[in-house]
């Protein structure tokens, strides 16, 4: 049951109206704002982390070795990697998902949220994983000469288990970027 069109603000396009039902369902995309809201106070929390680490890393600096010094910057990047994601996750999952920014022409605008769709931001979060589990492969391997004292947490079978999550990682992105490229020429042909 439709009613009359409605006038938009844009360019005076007419609007349709929605039954009930539809517009319910429509409007329950509006049920994942707290959810994003979370993941912005997650990122408040990966904030206080990383000043905690900063701080760790400036105040013992002196009496910090190489190898610590690089697995505290290692651990800032990671902070900072994660931290990606969740901007990400929270601006393009929203923008695709719940509701437009309407950030055309602001000079803050990200570049590649004008393009981003489900499958674009699906390929965007697998290679920011892929990325944060690098980190923690680097930080392994940095303390892989460690191995078999007590000096390390990591074990030869921890070692291959990381390594292995990893090119599972890879193997995924790499699948979803072909599932997602056979789907776009799959619609060409089909628009065609």
């Amino acid at each position: 049951m439709s009613v009359e069109p409605e006038a938009s603000t844009e360019a005076n396009l007419p609007v349709p109206r929605l039954a009930l039902l539809p517009m319910i369902i429509f409007g329950s995309r509006w049920l994942q704002l707290p959810l994003y809201l979370g993941l912005i106070v997650a990122q408040c929390v990966y904030i206080v982390l990383f000043l905690k680490e900063l701080w760790h890393l400036s105040w013992h600096a002196i009496d910090l070795t190489e190898q610590q010094i690089m697995m505290s910057v290692l651990a800032l990047i990671d902070v900072v990697m994660i931290s990606n994601l969740l901007v990400m996750v929270i601006v393009g999952g929203y923008e695709t998902f719940v509701s437009r920014l309407d950030l055309q022409g602001h000079p803050d605008e990200p570049e590649w949220l004008g393009h981003v769709n489900a499958s674009v931001l699906k390929i965007k979060l697998a290679m920011a994983i892929i990325g944060i589990s690098s980190i923690a492969l680097l930080r392994t391997f940095i303390e892989a000469g460690n191995l078999g004292s007590n000096r390390t947490d990591f074990t030869e079978t921890g070692v291959m288990w990381q390594v292995l999550i990893h090119i599972t990682f890879i193997a995924s992105a790499i699948g979803i970027a072909y599932v997602d490229k056979l789907s776009d020429s799959g619609m060409r042909k089909h628009a065609e």
